[in-house]
């Protein structure tokens, strides 16, 4: 069995999930078409009161992967505005992310597994791994929950998505 690759575990990952995150926003603007409803009214949606609204969920989803990407393929990370006020400039991000991720050669990420990678915070030491443990135990599961948050925000607002729709074809 061969091993898989830290570029396979990555790059085409986060494209499949940021392709499926279009798909969501594509049947969120076809719900509030269909209910006569400004799509506006999903920017303001949180699963609770304390959580940070929709369009950040995305922009946290896109900063995780294209950040993922950039460390492991030794690039520099893509900086964007974080101003994203409709789910159209959000549809853009994610397909500039998702561009992004696909740019980045297979090998570029040579060695990455053991890679250090370091990661700023805005208080504290930053966190330190090595760039496999970075790629499973950080930056998937980050990814995924903010890209799952996205989803079940949509699905509570009555948008038709169902697990196929999470999953991609």
């Amino acid at each position: 069995m061969t091993p898989i690759s830290m570029h396979a575990a990555s790059a085409p990952v986060f494209a499949k999930m940021l392709g499926n995150m279009l798909t969501w926003l594509e049947a969120a603007k076809a719900h509030a078409e269909a209910k006569k409803f400004s799509t506006d009214v999903y920017l303001t949606l949180r699963l609770a009161p304390d959580m940070l609204p929709f369009p950040k969920q995305i922009q946290i989803a896109s900063d995780a992967a294209k950040g993922c990407v950039a460390r492991l393929g030794g690039q520099e990370i893509p900086k964007y505005e974080d101003n994203e006020a409709s789910l159209d400039e959000l549809a853009e991000r994610i397909k500039k992310t998702r561009d992004f991720v696909l740019s980045v050669p297979a090998d570029a990420f040579a060695g990455s597994e053991e890679r250090e990678i370091v990661i700023p915070r805005r208080s504290g030491d930053p966190l330190k791994f090595d760039g496999s443990t970075y790629l499973r135990h950080f930056a998937l599961p980050n990814f995924y929950f903010h890209a799952t948050t996205t989803y079940a925000l949509l699905r509570h607002a009555g948008v038709p998505l169902g697990k196929s729709d999470y999953l991609g074809g």
